[in-house]
């Protein structure tokens, strides 16, 4: 991993060489506590999913503003903010790999050792048999969630009376606390208008209910219904069936929930993170900045440009063309400094070693601090 450019701490935002992840911190605190406030005034619980910034501090700022912990979806991410002191964190996936099942185990212990706690997420009977077998005999060990598949075609158990057995097997053993269901719908999220959201999410709320129901006819607890992102949450508070919302994009808002018609029942977020990027070369119809696919994410769609009228039409590895949005758009000079929204800002974060955070605004703001990405790479 690269030093972090401490230099720039105390600098002008010029002095940021490009092309650089940048957060906006007065932008990002606004989004921080219209969320931590939306959640008590509720009275959910919120654990942000952190597999979107990656970053310990980050974390540790949200749960000082009331989160209850931290999300993440890979064993390696829950190490590294670990490691870095975070000390609530939930694997919301699953992990089958025995090696890593070991991992995960130890994990457990550690921060039970120092007051904190961890949680994983099943979906089948042979999940549960592993991962008690890599924890041994030890007491209430770790949190379990069953994951439903609520409409997004990805892991979680289909069928839900497949989810009693799963249930029962988690209560045989005294390692597992059988800690309630997830239940989140990815596609949901990303769903532009808020009616469309609503009627998927009305059949989420369906599944939930008669999985909850099963699973208490026979005696069983459901202590916790957990899910939810930016895109919906609202929609599970509203339910009444949902405790913690898993909203995790929020902090930053990227291009893409951007594109969502707003919900009127959610608070209004400000794009936060930014990759600052400089015209690098300039013909008559477009310009051509520094920051490529290498230095942000495409898989959402291509990045915005703060306050210009310009947009992507390009990108290649340290590229991204621009042109005008209309046909007689003054084009930006050799040299000039422009901003890019994220078309999704998780894997972008992931292409970074550190987040430069400016105070002040992007014009004249100065560098306030560097933020190490501490679970960069941790796909394992």
């Amino acid at each position: 991993m690269n030093q972090p450019p401490e230099q720039w701490i105390g600098q002008g935002v010029a002095e940021v060489d490009t092309p650089a992840l940048v957060i906006d911190l007065d932008a990002m605190e606004r989004n921080l506590q219209r969320m931590a406030s939306y959640a008590s005034q509720h009275r959910v619980r919120l654990r942000p999913h952190a597999k979107m910034h990656k970053c310990a501090e980050l974390a540790r700022r949200q749960m000082a503003a009331g989160a209850v912990g931290v999300c993440v979806q890979k064993t390696g991410e829950a190490e590294a903010l670990a490691a870095a002191g975070v000390d609530d964190i939930y694997i919301s996936n699953e992990v089958i790999a025995p090696h890593k099942l070991q991992r995960v185990a130890a994990l457990a212990r550690s921060l039970k050792s120092r007051g904190g706690r961890l949680a994983i997420a099943v979906d089948a009977l042979a999940g549960v048999e592993r991962l008690a077998q890599a924890l041994g005999a030890a007491e209430n060990m770790i949190d379990v969630f069953i994951e439903l598949d609520v409409g997004h075609g990805r892991c979680g158990v289909h069928q839900v009376e497949d989810v009693l057995p799963i249930a029962q097997a988690i209560a045989t053993h005294s390692s597992l606390r059988l800690a309630g269901l997830q239940a989140y719908h990815g596609g949901a999220q990303h769903l532009r208008s808020v009616h469309e959201r609503r009627a998927a999410l009305d059949q989420v709320l369906a599944r939930v209910r008669q999985t909850r129901q099963l699973v208490t006819s026979v005696g069983l607890a459901v202590p916790l219904v957990t899910g939810a992102g930016s895109g919906t949450f609202a929609l599970e508070t509203s339910s009444g069936l949902f405790g913690e919302l898993q909203a995790g994009s929020y902090l930053f808002l990227d291009a893409d929930y951007a594109r969502n018609e707003p919900d009127p029942d959610q608070p209004v977020f400000e794009h936060a993170l930014f990759v600052k990027t400089q015209v690098m070369s300039v013909a008559p119809s477009h310009v051509v900045v520094d920051a490529g696919h290498k230095s942000h994410a495409i898989d959402s769609g291509l990045p915005g440009v703060l306050a210009k009228p310009l947009r992507a039409v390009a990108c290649s590895d340290e590229h991204t063309t621009l042109k005008g949005i209309h046909t007689n758009a003054q084009l930006p000079a050799l040299g000039e400094t422009l901003w890019l929204i994220p078309g999704h800002c998780d894997p972008t974060v992931n292409l970074h070693d550190w987040m430069v955070g400016v105070r002040g605004g992007l014009d004249n703001g100065k560098v306030e601090e560097i933020f190490r990405v501490d679970a960069r790479g941790r796909l394992d």
